[in-house]
């Protein structure tokens, strides 16, 4: 080895210290699950919100994050303290038809959201480049799979958290437009519409899209991917000396998390009120066609930025999406799972992972419109939260699950409040259809 080989290893090697030294690379799954909770499918229900409502539905946000933060940090706190994730805590706590109700019905809404979702990628890639949107879409999916399958849940991780930027750029779109921040303000904290039939659909849409039972999954596993990754921890049930550091920190990882999450939201729902809807666009039934109306209205550069944010939050939502439901699936059968592993170690899992995303790419050849498969995903992530809620807060209360580590009080109260307005959201989303 030369003298320049040996510079330009010492530069790569400093390059990757700065890296793993950033602030961003410690941060916990809080942050990769809040950003994944903003998928394609997710912007356009907050498009949708932002344009056919203006200001109005900015009240929304305020009001669904103490209550997503709290069921996110129990479902944190479940997988840290057990060791085993949320399905698997499921079956050793209540009766097979429970988990395996749960779990089927999450695979179907998870493979619909993965169709909804590819699909935008595809229609926002079609739109920037020209290439044809199937094409593009069958880009994303294999270029997600192949991540997931071949590289380590600890290099993989870290491409997830520099993909969480990418919602910094709802942020930005609001420096190219007018924004009356005196209405923005108020409206923020006073509802100001019409109840009817119409805006209970937009509100439960926005908190069926803001609370989705595929992240409760998700952040349970990735706390005992962490957890294992760091080779001397072991559940707090079996290591309570490292509770107070590690139950301080998955609060102020999720709460931050989920602040981010619920911060871009408001973001995209006023970007698209003070455009879209002030130009008489109330109507948007893709991301892909929030971010095409944009332009005219707030120039190239919010048209990039908000296409640029969609690819993002994409590349994240759906390996989270499908991940979730591998997690889900191998628990309730006794697989081996793990990003981790190798696929020789969890065949299983793997191929749960591969068929979700894949037949999310087939349905896009299907009858079945994107839009559609996002209504019924929808429907059955409606049905399903508001059961699997109680749950969730059933087994942080549990002595005999948690041991000495059970959910306070607030916790518990913010998780129910957050069951019964999901679960009046639920009825009013039937009622209305």
């Amino acid at each position: 080895m030369d003298v320049r080989d040996d510079r330009r290893t010492g530069i790569l090697k400093a390059c990757l210290d700065r890296l793993k030294s950033h602030p961003l690379a410690k941060v916990g799954p809080g942050l990769i699950t809040g950003v994944a909770d903003d998928d394609p499918s997710g912007i356009a229900t907050y498009a949708q919100a932002g344009a056919q409502y203006g200001l109005a539905m900015l009240w929304t946000m305020p009001l669904a994050f103490p209550l997503m933060a709290a069921i996110q940090s129990m479902c944190a706190d479940l997988g840290r303290v057990t060791g085993r994730g949320l399905a698997a805590n499921i079956k050793a706590a209540f009766p097979p038809f429970v988990l395996y109700g749960v779990v089927g019905l999450l695979l179907i809404a998870n493979t619909l959201n993965i169709a909804a979702d590819v699909s935008a990628m595809g229609e926002v890639a079609e739109l920037v480049t020209g290439i044809n949107r199937h094409a593009m879409t069958a880009c994303f999916v294999f270029a997600t799979l192949l991540m997931q399958v071949f590289i380590p849940y600890h290099r993989y991780v870290h491409f997830l958290k520099w993909l969480t930027l990418s919602l910094l750029a709802y942020a930005a779109v609001l420096f190219t437009v007018h924004v009356p921040w005196h209405q923005v303000a108020l409206r923020t904290f006073w509802p100001n519409f019409t109840p009817d039939a119409s805006s209970a659909v937009v509100i439960v849409g926005v908190f069926g899209t803001t609370i989705s039972p595929y992240l409760f999954f998700w952040q349970a596993a990735e706390e005992i991917e962490d957890m294992e990754n760091a080779r001397e921890s072991a559940p707090l049930v079996r290591d309570p000396g490292a509770a107070p550091t590690e139950l301080r920190r998955i609060r102020w990882d999720t709460w931050r998390g989920m602040f981010y999450s619920d911060l871009a939201a408001w973001f995209i729902m006023l970007a698209t009120a003070v455009t879209l809807h002030v130009a008489g666009v109330t109507r948007i039934d893709t991301a892909a066609q929030a971010a095409s109306a944009l332009r005219p209205l707030a120039g190239d550069f919010a048209y990039a930025l908000f296409a640029a944010g969609i690819f993002g939050v994409g590349m994240i939502g759906v390996p989270v999406l499908a991940g979730s439901g591998a997690y889900a699936l191998s628990e309730a059968l006794d697989w081996k799972e793990g990003l981790e592993r190798r696929v020789a170690d969890a065949r299983g899992f793997y191929a749960i992972i591969a068929v979700s995303v894949l037949l999310g790419l087939v349905l896009q050849y299907s009858p079945v419109s994107p839009m559609r498969a996002l209504f019924i995903s929808a429907v059955i992530n409606g049905v399903v939260a508001v059961p699997l809620m109680a749950v969730v807060i059933l087994l942080v209360s549990k002595p005999s699950v948690m041991g000495d580590f059970t959910a306070g009080w607030a916790v518990r109260a913010l998780g129910w409040l957050g069951t019964v307005v999901m679960g009046v959201g639920a009825m009013a989303m039937l009622a209305a259809h």
